[in-house]
């Protein structure tokens, strides 16, 4: 599957939970199974907020197997991060990488209000340097995910071996449950 394939497939499956009452995607005994037996084959790579709002299986409706998810509070890349995406990209074969930021982010809002606590600062200001004096919580997502693009792209620009992977992003609306693609 191709990176525009694994994008149609992904636009797919939010529209399915848009109408969804119940996640229809494969989590049965047999593919778990089968994933054990022959191991995981995702088709994306999606780098989530760690917000219990949002579930990227859920969102496009995928089950076991299907999506490599990397979940990190605000969606922040960072070595680890890089390191699971290259891991993904160069052994697993995934075409696609997307940052799925969300609507009234906890992290993105703590940016905003200029939070310095503990650990937690680590996080904010990383998207500190996304949004800068941006105010608005929607806007200032939308930067921080196009930031978070940037850094995939950058960081893997002299990797050969990923020169395949598409690298895009998205905004998640946890009241409407449609996701924006903000650069596609």
């Amino acid at each position: 599957m191709n990176a525009e394939e694994s994008l149609l497939k992904l636009k797919n499956g939010n529209n399915e939970y848009l109408t969804a009452l119940a996640n229809g995607a494969d989590v049965s005994p047999a593919i778990r199974r089968e994933t054990a037996l022959h191991g995981q084959h995702p088709f994306a790579i999606i780098i989530a907020c760690s917000d219990s709002r949002e579930i990227p299986e859920a969102i496009f409706s995928a089950g076991i197997g299907e999506l490599f998810v990397i979940r990190v509070a605000g969606n922040v890349i960072d070595d680890h991060q890089l390191g699971s995406i290259e891991y993904a990209a160069a052994h697993l074969g995934c075409p696609l990488t997307v940052v799925l930021g969300h609507t009234h982010c906890g992290a993105v809002g703590a940016a905003i209000a200029g939070s310095r606590e503990g650990y937690i600062q680590a996080i904010t200001d990383e998207i500190r340097l996304a949004i800068g004096d941006e105010k608005d919580e929607r806007k200032a997502s939308e930067l921080n995910v196009l930031r978070n693009v940037g850094l995939i792209k950058d960081a893997f620009n002299e990797h050969p071996e990923l020169s395949q992977m598409t690298t895009i992003g998205a905004l998640y609306d946890i009241e409407t449950g449609e996701v924006e693609w903000l650069n596609h």
